[in-house]
């Protein structure tokens, strides 16, 4: 009776996921694939025309290829952003959980906090104009990875609890310093809560709307979720190249959950008995 029971459950599960996920998808690449005066009924049929290709060239082509320049600021944005928040968040949970001192407690505090307290806009707006930082991208990339350092840390000080002290003790006798004993020994053994990190914060980041509005403002430095903001203003008449847009900004963080979905499972329970 109990198994039937889960066989019904997992049947449903499975049921809502395809209404919720997929079903939209199926609909965002029918409407990308239709010419502009189908696509703008917005009916969930199949196309009887096929445009994608024109509408891919059209999308690609509108503003002198603000499309391109987005996706290449949005990848340079996203790759140096999580380059940051696995080193410094490495290191930092690593030395929370092996070394016990004073300040820990205030490490703690303040690692919380940056999960609990929002982030505000016009002060750290100054802050950037005061540094020389608004409007660049050096300055968005400290912003991304400052708001994400706190959820890596605590699932980095996690993982590192279930890694043997006597791996340490035996590098240290072996003659390795600190940074020899971090990035040889330690780091490697924290692959799959790294791989976690990189594909959840990646996905945030390269879907983050509202800091590139507020901290890089311009077209020169848009990135993919604006671009999408200015296919909805301009271009409202035309479904057909604003799905295609939405369709282009889909598939880049769907792959990855696709590709890395047991590795991110298996980063995020790592630490969850031990630690």
């Amino acid at each position: 009776m109990r198994r039937n029971g889960s066989w019904a459950v997992g049947i449903v599960a499975i049921l809502v996921s395809v209404v919720v996920f997929l079903v939209p998808f199926v609909f965002i690449f029918f409407t990308a694939s239709k010419d502009a005066s189908e696509a703008s009924r917005l009916e969930f049929s199949w196309p009887t025309t096929w445009a994608f290709a024109e509408n891919l060239t059209e999308v690609l082509a509108t503003r002198d290829g603000i499309v391109v320049r987005a996706f290449v600021n949005s990848t340079v944005l996203t790759v140096v952003s999580v380059v940051i928040m696995v080193i410094l968040a490495a290191m930092v949970g690593y030395l929370l959980q092996r070394r016990q001192s004073r300040i820990n407690g205030v490490v703690n505090f303040f690692v919380l906090a940056g999960l609990i307290v929002p982030p505000a806009v016009v002060p750290t707006v100054w802050v950037l104009q005061s540094i020389g930082l608004f409007k660049t991208m050096p300055g968005l990339i400290l912003i991304e990875a400052t708001f994400g350092l706190s959820f890596c840390i605590l699932l980095f000080r996690a993982f590192v609890a279930t890694i043997p002290r006597e791996l340490d003790e035996a590098a240290i006798i072996d003659g390795a310093g600190p940074l020899r004993l971090f990035f040889t020994v330690i780091l490697p053994l924290l692959r799959p809560v790294i791989i976690t990190i990189v594909v959840v914060q990646a996905v945030n980041v390269f879907n983050d709307f509202t800091n590139p509005l507020y901290f890089l403002p311009g077209d020169e430095n848009a990135t993919v979720q604006l671009t999408l903001y200015n296919f909805t203003s301009q271009m409202v008449s035309q479904f057909n190249l604003l799905f295609m847009d939405i369709l282009l900004i889909t598939v880049p963080p769907l792959v990855m959950y696709i590709f890395f979905n047991r590795q991110i499972v298996a980063g995020m329970t790592s630490g969850a008995v031990k630690g």
